[in-house]
């Protein structure tokens, strides 16, 4: 019985370590926004990631969501594809 309770902990810990890691992996302020600043300040584009909507790229991004529809006409921000490349200056 010990040993079942062990591994469900073990299990548990390992999971919530993955958890941490993946959602701090790319970030130099803990919110997931580092990569997405890099590129600002490097390039012209932003790359959808999983889980994003206009309203996190504009946060993560610090360009509105009306700047970032001008920018994509085409963009429909109900169906963002993850890979999906949106302008972020002309």
């Amino acid at each position: 019985m010990l040993a079942v309770i062990g591994v469900a902990l073990l299990a548990a810990v390992l999971l919530f370590v993955i958890t941490t890691s993946l959602g701090d992996s790319d970030s130099d302020d803990g919110k997931g926004g580092g990569r997405a600043k890099a590129e600002k300040s490097e390039g012209k584009f932003y790359t959808v990631e999983p889980g994003d909507s206009l309203t996190s790229i504009a946060d993560k991004t610090g360009i509105s969501v009306d700047k970032l529809t001008q920018l994509n006409p085409d963009l429909d921000p109900q169906a963002l594809i993850s890979g999906q490349r949106v302008k972020l200056r002309r």
